[in-house]
């Protein structure tokens, strides 16, 4: 009987002993702390839409007169109009701004509908950005050695 209860005491000891440091289950992390480095889109600054030179002001060709979303201002003599309706310089020479009245294409619907929508006697006026040519003196192509 001495035996058997020193067996079940053995027994009990190993059960409630802690396991060997080799037979321990180690949980790791399946997930990577911290924050995703692929959601950036939002946290770009403004794009800083507006007039870049002034009215009177030199530029050379292919300086960005300005920036817009909606056509503000039309592009002029010596001024082209890029993708995202950016004006930009094709010639050298000095910035100048025109106030013209607009008379609409009879043949586009929508533009005659803006016009007779407005108040009797009123007139419609568009911007544009013109770029008078600096004269160049002294530049001169020698026509024999072409």
């Amino acid at each position: 009987m001495a035996l058997a209860v020193l067996a079940l005491r053995t027994q009990a000891a190993a059960l409630l002993s802690p396991c060997p440091a080799t037979a321990l289950a180690i949980r790791n992390a399946y997930k990577k702390t911290g924050g995703s480095s692929k959601n950036l889109g939002g946290k770009s600054s403004g794009k800083r839409f507006g007039i870049k030179k002034m009215e009177g002001h030199y530029v050379h060709a292919g300086n960005i007169l300005g920036t817009q979303h909606h056509f503000r201002w039309h592009p002029g003599a010596h001024v082209g109009l890029g993708k995202r309706k950016c004006l930009y310089a094709l010639e050298e020479g000095v910035v100048h701004y025109t106030k013209e009245v607009y008379g609409p294409n009879p043949r586009d619907s929508e533009a005659v509908d803006l016009v007779t929508r407005l108040p009797k006697g009123a007139v419609f006026y568009k911007t544009f950005v013109h770029v008078v040519p600096a004269k160049t003196e002294g530049t001169f192509k020698l026509v024999a050695m072409l």
